[in-house]
């Protein structure tokens, strides 16, 4: 499974307006609501909130990677997006937070749900990918460079 299978063009936004992080979670939730049959997008925000509350999805580098397991979304879905400015997010390395990923799905897609954010996590690693997400100027560029960096 490719990322790129999960987030599509419309998932990306770019730039992203929120300036906190709880509006950054709603906005991202509102992002995957507008392009995925969601039946419960409030539930599906409460579970990503609350995963949330357990320990920051923060990794560092810039980067967070919030997600949630939720009945409210049929199949695991991906939502991506770029602050024009950092904002605090708790991350685990205490620096602000400019690149976000946010993963859902059902509890009966839990492998699949781990799988995807190992994956994101292990790309996310090399420092030119990251840059390279962070100035993309449109979502069609992002998913280029996504796709790019996972056939590579």
């Amino acid at each position: 499974m490719l990322l790129t299978d999960l987030l599509t063009p419309d998932r990306i936004k770019i730039p992203l307006v929120s300036t906190s992080k709880d509006d950054l979670l709603d906005e991202l939730v509102q992002i995957v609501g507008e392009t995925t049959q969601v039946s419960d997008l409030s539930d599906v925000l409460r579970a990503v909130r609350e995963r949330e509350e357990v320990l920051s999805t923060g990794i560092g580098n810039g980067v967070a990677i919030p997600h949630g397991k939720s009945g409210g979304v049929p199949a695991l879905a991906l939502a991506a997006g770029v602050t024009r400015e950092p904002i605090d997010f708790d991350a685990l390395d205490g620096r602000p937070v400019n690149l976000f990923f946010l993963l859902v799905g059902p509890e009966s897609a839990a492998g699949q749900h781990v799988k995807a954010l190992s994956r994101i996590s292990r790309l996310l690693r090399r420092e030119s990918f990251r840059l390279r997400l962070g100035e993309a100027a449109s979502a069609d560029e992002f998913y280029r460079i996504l796709h790019e960096a996972e056939l590579s």
